[in-house]
């Protein structure tokens, strides 16, 4: 009954999430900062559930550039209320992506993440002697392929526990940057 219950709450926000997108998507929200802020703000009181979902779906569907996110969220609301909502939807994004990877296997992940970057990083991860904690450095770093990273995770032997710790404490880092950079303090 749990896995059920699961089941449909997962494909509800799926569903939820796909709409948003999609209609982002047609009226042009994801062009520019501006544009985005726009779309972002007309759900008022539900605008920081609407930007959480958002980047949720950047990180499993990572067509939209991460830095529109970090910077509507600044924008929208302010550097640190900013920071906390890409926070939680990057995080919850990263650890689904890592679920799906580890559920779904290497069809699933393939589907997602181009031939070329799943055979890059995934040589890389395997030359790797302890891929936790070059994992967590990674995960520190701007500019990273976090999220093609997280789906690649999901086929390894590390377990959900010390991924989910990773992306815990080394995320939030890479984030604070960002939003630094986009509210001007840096």
């Amino acid at each position: 009954m749990v896995k059920k219950l699961n089941f449909i709450l997962l494909a509800v926000l799926i569903f939820i999430s796909i709409y948003l997108i999609f209609n982002g998507y047609m009226i042009g929200a994801f062009a520019s900062k501006e544009n985005f802020e726009v779309y972002i703000k007309q759900y008022g009181l539900l605008a920081p559930l609407i930007f959480i979902l958002f980047q949720i779906v950047q990180v499993l569907v990572p067509l939209i550039p991460s830095f529109i996110g970090y910077a509507g969220g600044v924008a929208l609301f302010g550097m640190w209320e900013g920071f906390f909502y890409n926070y939680i939807g990057i995080t919850l994004g990263s650890i689904l992506a890592f679920l799906l990877a580890r559920r779904l296997g290497r069809n699933f992940v393939t589907s997602v993440v181009d031939e070329t970057s799943y055979s890059k990083y995934l040589n890389w991860i395997n030359k790797k002697k302890s891929f936790p904690i070059a994992l967590f450095i990674v995960i520190l770093l701007p500019f990273a392929p976090d999220d093609i990273l997280c789906y690649l995770s999901g086929l390894t032997k590390i377990s959900f526990r010390k991924f989910t710790w990773i992306i815990i404490f080394a995320k939030p880092w890479c984030i604070l940057g960002y939003c630094l950079i986009f509210s001007g303090i840096i």
